[in-house]
């Protein structure tokens, strides 16, 4: 992944937007509303998706992926790119936003990331750590250890990947020790040396959506239900008959699972439907955490759920035009 501008080119960055936050924050009408300040100001603005889930094509409704006319008149790049059988990686992503980002940027467009997946998101800012394939055999090693033994490995090889990690982090605890195994470098160490971000090479105005939590919950469920109503069971039942392999992330997405057990008979419609909305709302609550704690100090947070789009955005028009 190259960067759009070398961060020594003196000329002018061109724009970017960035709107995030959790799951039924209202990202995605803001977005639609940036756009069409643009179009109203002259510009051209181009809603690129950012969210792990509204990638697969499988997800329309599940990953409540704009509609027709929720996309008011404006062109969205990126939502439904993906067939689910196909797995999704934030460095996948990264490329290609990045490839949509440059030829936005070459028609004089401004380019307006959305979504609530934050690896995605650092992951074309910031770039990522070049780390060589792992070695099969020391792959195979390591995950047949279990949990107990692998944090004890780690403590002994990487202390600081140790102290970093929940003692229950399974994924991250094999990662770590994978990488100081396979390459004799510990993955902090890779980390240090991201490649490919594009941040230095842009000007970027971005806004995290925060609001009140019970606000964000209630807006959790209701649209939950309103999936339901769309037509959210026949879509888990197309992609079920695919007979996809089922770590696939677009088997895991949120309410995916809950409703498969529904058509497996293991839950009633009712069960399966309080699942759908507590797991929707964990995952707002794990996003909450994250937009607030570990985007950059210069990402505004928000709570006000009426934000003036021109007010705030309108520096990043001045500064580019």
């Amino acid at each position: 992944m190259s960067t759009l501008q070398p961060p020594d080119n003196p000329g002018p960055r061109p724009p970017v937007a960035l709107i995030a936050g959790p799951t039924a924050s209202g990202k995605s009408d803001l977005a639609v509303k940036l756009a069409q300040w643009l179009e109203e100001s002259g510009r051209r603005g181009v809603v690129i998706n950012s969210d792990s889930a509204q990638v697969y094509s499988d997800l329309q409704i599940l990953s409540a992926r704009p509609t027709e006319a929720e996309m008011g008149g404006i062109e969205h790049r990126l939502f439904g790119a993906w067939d689910g059988a196909q797995a999704c990686s934030a460095a996948d992503w990264a490329a290609a936003a990045q490839r949509e980002i440059a030829s936005l940027h070459a028609e004089g467009a401004i380019p307006i990331l959305c979504g609530g997946t934050g690896l995605y998101m650092r992951t074309l800012l910031d770039g990522i750590a070049p780390v060589p394939a792992i070695e099969p055999e020391v792959r195979a090693a390591v995950r047949a250890l279990s949990q107990v033994e692998a944090r004890s490995a780690l403590e002994r090889e990487d202390p600081s990947a140790a102290a970093r990690l929940a003692p229950a982090d399974a994924a991250r605890t094999t990662r770590a020790l994978e990488v100081i195994r396979s390459t004799g470098r510990t993955l902090a160490d890779w980390q240090a040396h991201k490649e490919g971000g594009i941040g230095a090479g842009v000007t970027l105005r971005a806004l995290v959506l925060l609001p009140e939590r019970e606000w964000l919950y209630e807006r959790c469920d209701r649209r939950f239900l309103q999936m339901m109503d769309r037509g959210a069971l026949a879509e888990v039942e197309r992609l079920l008959a695919r007979d996809l392999d089922p770590s696939l992330p677009v088997m895991r997405a949120i309410g995916v699972p809950e409703l498969t057990a529904h058509l497996k008979g293991e839950l009633g419609r009712d069960e399966a439907i309080a699942a759908g909305q507590i797991a929707t709302r964990q995952y707002a609550k794990r996003q909450y955490t994250w937009f607030r704690h570990q985007p950059p100090a210069e990402w505004d947070r928000v709570e006000n759920k009426n934000i003036n789009v021109p007010e705030f955005f309108v520096s990043l028009l001045r500064e580019t035009s």
